[in-house]
């Protein structure tokens, strides 16, 4: 389905995919953000990435979406699957992916998730036990599906269902849950993708003014204003609070905010 808001109403469109489209799978958990592009013919395309399917099993794929015809009536989407090759992250659930620009490029970034242990340590008893993985940062050429992993000192431990959020070239990554220590350290960290012609670099730093948060929402509401809402602050304990982020200047502020009235 299509969500449409017009005069703050919202409305659920039908929509069908075209002839043209590989399978989607309905995916739990998957990895989901927009290309944002001045060009008429980018305006609406979403990546999708991993995720779990009904039978459990977890996707290493990566999706496409892009609206190709709409009426009053009727949207239709293509999926298109789109190949990897080189140090293609694994199976993952609960993790981040963005997008970020630079020197007029732009790169698929992937970042933490959860995945199923790894073979050679598999044996009867833990055979579908769920670990973190590492905590590699992934950049993929959107127009060659190139990938390429990155190991940064200032992470040090793997972390799932955190929220990202990107200006430029910039990535912020907030909270996250540990399966390791069953905690949600309030992690704040600061990458910076520089993609110059050659190699990218990537750079990161750890930031003081985090919050305690997992599974919640984030969204933009302005051009330097994010708006957290809901998720997590331990297994049983939700979060009534909103929060407020600020991004000014390659500084960010997290402040709380005024929260709607709902139950827990």
């Amino acid at each position: 389905f299509l969500l449409d808001f017009k005069k703050d109403e919202l409305k659920l469109r039908p929509a069908s995919f075209c002839k043209d489209s590989c399978y989607l799978p309905p995916l739990r958990y998957p990895a989901v953000c927009p290309i944002k592009s001045s060009t008429e013919a980018e305006k609406c395309q979403y990546i999708i990435h991993g995720g779990k399917n009904p039978n459990n099993e977890l996707s290493d794929k990566l999706y496409i979406l892009n609206i190709v015809s709409k009426t009053n009536k009727k949207f239709t989407f293509r999926c298109i699957e789109k190949e990897l090759v080189g140090e293609i992250p694994e199976a993952r659930y609960g993790h981040t992916v963005d997008v970020v620009h630079s020197q007029g490029k732009k790169m698929i970034v992937i970042i933490g998730g959860r995945s199923y242990i790894a073979n050679g340590q598999r044996t009867t008893e833990n055979w579908n036990k769920v670990v973190d993985c590492m905590p590699h940062i992934f950049l993929v050429d959107p127009e060659f599906g190139c990938c390429t992993s990155y190991v940064l000192p200032e992470l040090q431990s793997g972390f799932s269902f955190h929220l990202s959020l990107t200006r430029n070239d910039t990535i912020y990554i907030i909270g996250g849950h540990s399966i390791e220590t069953n905690t949600r350290p309030p992690n704040l960290y600061k990458v910076k993708i520089h993609l110059p012609i050659g190699s990218p670099a990537v750079n990161c730093c750890a930031l003081s003014g985090g919050i305690s948060v997992s599974s919640a929402i984030v969204t933009q509401v302005k051009e330097d204003e994010f708006v957290i809402v809901g998720g997590y602050h331990s297994d049983n304990q939700k979060r009534m609070v909103c929060n407020t982020i600020n991004l000014d200047d390659n500084k960010i502020e997290i402040v709380e905010r005024g929260a709607p009235e709902w139950t827990p």
